[in-house]
């Protein structure tokens, strides 16, 4: 990990999230809620952001239901605000998200 990231600004988020519909602030972390059919392609996500997590060295909160799956992330080590990275792992996870059948959690 890049160890002169910065946190954005309030308006450099506000941009960045414009590309990332699903995605919202909540306090200090960036988080998108999906929803499947099933728990499988659920849990094939999970292993799926486990390897591009591992690829970037930045991690985010994983957490799994039934048929769900919460992701939040903020860059532990500026004091959990949101950077670039977090932002870059959003848009990885978003790539694969309709390979595994995610949708637009409720």
């Amino acid at each position: 990990m890049n160890a002169q990231v910065e946190p954005l600004s309030d308006k450099e988020i506000e941009d960045r999230l414009a590309e990332l519909p699903g995605w919202s602030v909540e306090g200090e972390l960036l988080c998108r809620r999906y929803a499947f059919k099933r728990h499988l392609p659920a849990a094939a996500m999970v292993i799926h952001i486990a390897q591009i997590q591992e690829e970037l060295g930045h991690h985010a909160d994983l957490a799994l239901g039934y048929n769900q799956l919460a992701v939040s992330v903020n860059t532990h080590s500026i004091g959990g605000r949101i950077t670039e990275l977090d932002f870059g792992l959003a848009h990885r996870i978003e790539a694969i998200a309709s390979c595994h059948g995610a949708r637009e959690a409720h």
